[in-house]
């Protein structure tokens, strides 16, 4: 399907320099653009691509001036990177939409389907289940016993949900993640053997929640594990039993959260950050990827680092490591004593 830089304009609400009538077929990245093609510039580091580039249109912030001849037809905007995201969402949803319920497959008498149903080949949906309008559940995927699922959320291949879990609207769940499953829970016994202790809560995701593939979320022992509104999960994150995740929050891949912590609100979690059990996190938070986190954190705090060594040892250091500024002032200043003292010799 083929757009003019003047209908693009109107659907971001920009402005054209250039061409109003060129058309373009298809996004790409500014460095590997091609005539008929869209794409954006907002990282200054991409700037001189924007010279070299042989796409037909280049969405640009208001305040880019260029500083020599551009062959692209400029459409500005007040912020290029989220104008851009706002087309890759449009192109996406013209894209044929799945419907029908592909066979085999089963599903209960007793499941309750709203309208627009899309079941992929081979899939399961267990007894007491109910889905909303417009949900699509493609192949190979796994609804347990009395889970919900709201309006308009898609849940992409090889998705096990386990039983009892609740799962609201607008969700994206990609393929091979695991809802659900039973929370690392045992109790050591005298002889040194470790007894199951039942998980019998379930998983709460609720509405605007993109999920990355591969990922896992544990049902809780007790109560409820709870994703909020509007968190964004990455790649191959592990999420303990009776964990909660404040809303518009974001993990990155490879991250790995202990049971029961409770994380706040608009935080940021870098890849690999480990989390230990029963802490809590306040909003807004940034963690830098690779940090150990073991004790709780404010409101607003940024941190870094992680260090494993000797337990007794570790304590100790720690005591010098945060007078580490007040040591390196106290050693400046007998530097400079010094030094004056050598000089009156």
């Amino acid at each position: 399907m083929k757009f003019t830089a003047n209908q693009i304009a109107e659907i971001l609400e920009g402005d054209i320099v250039g061409d109003p009538n060129i058309e373009v077929s298809t996004l790409s990245k500014i460095e590997e653009g091609k005539k008929g093609s869209l794409t954006f510039l907002s990282n200054p580091k991409y700037t001189p691509h924007i010279y070299s580039t042989q796409a037909s249109v280049v969405v640009v912030n208001k305040t880019f001036v260029p500083e020599k001849e551009v062959k692209a037809t400029l459409l500005k905007v007040e912020d290029a990177y989220s104008s851009f995201s706002k087309l890759l969402d449009f192109y996406n949803n013209m894209k044929p939409s799945k419907s029908g319920i592909e066979e085999p497959n089963f599903i209960s008498d007793s499941a309750i389907i709203g309208k627009d149903f899309y079941l992929g080949a081979f899939s399961y949906i267990s007894d007491n289940v109910k889905l909303g309008n417009n949900v699509k559940i493609y192949p190979n995927s796994y609804i347990g016993e009395n889970v919900n699922i709201d309006d308009n959320t898609v849940i992409f291949s090889g998705v096990k949900i386990y039983s009892d879990s609740i799962i609201g609207k607008n969700c994206i769940i990609n393929s091979g993640v695991i809802i659900g499953a039973d929370g690392f829970g045992f109790a050591p016994t005298k002889e040194g053997v470790y007894n199951k202790i039942p998980q019998i809560g379930n998983v709460i995701i609720e509405d605007n929640v993109d999920i990355g593939a591969a990922t896992t979320i544990d049902r809780a022992t007790l109560g409820s594990t709870i994703i909020r509104k509007g968190v964004k999960l990455d790649n191959q994150i592990q999420i303990a039993h009776n964990v909660e995740i404040g809303s518009n929050t974001v993990i990155a891949s490879q991250t790995g959260i202990a049971g029961s912590t409770k994380i706040g609100s608009g935080c940021q979690i870098g890849g690999q950050v480990g989390f230990a059990g029963h802490l809590t996190i306040g909003n807004n938070v940034k963690i830098q990827a690779q940090s150990g986190v073991g004790k709780n954190l404010k409101d607003n705090e940024v941190v870094q680092g992680s260090h494993a060594f000797n337990f007794m040892d570790w304590n100790k250091s720690y005591i010098y490591f945060k007078n580490l500024p007040k040591l390196a002032n106290s050693i400046n200043k007998l530097e400079k004593e010094i030094k004056v003292l050598k000089e009156r010799e």
